[in-house]
């Protein structure tokens, strides 16, 4: 989400809208290019978890999703990306091994008695 300020205009008393990004912009290296990318900062972060979780550089996982996309932009590409990863463990199995929820409750219940 944008934020937006109105400013007045001399000419014709009528205001306009500047719209302020919120999307940070940042450098990566795909397949020894390098380019810039807009995402939300929240983006930014999740993508930082994936790499830590699967040992990857950002280079290295933007340089994989851009090989295997099917959307017209990486940026687009590495949305999916994200959400493919999450939704994979938020399935039963992947929320149960995370140890989430239910499961987290009673695996600390067995643990009691």
């Amino acid at each position: 989400m944008s934020r937006q300020e109105t400013y007045p205009v001399t000419a014709g008393g009528s205001s306009t809208v500047i719209s302020h990004s919120t999307l940070v912009n940042r450098n990566v290296t795909v397949a020894g290019h390098r380019t810039s990318i807009r995402l939300e900062p929240s983006m930014w972060d999740a993508l930082a978890l994936v790499c830590a979780r699967e040992k990857k550089t950002m280079n290295e996982l933007v340089t994989l999703i851009a090989h295997n996309r099917d959307q017209s932009t990486l940026t687009a590409a590495m949305r999916v990306f994200l959400l493919t990863y999450y939704q994979a463990a938020a399935t039963d199995e992947g929320h149960r091994l995370a140890g989430h929820g239910l499961a987290r409750m009673l695996a600390m219940k067995s643990t009691t008695t």
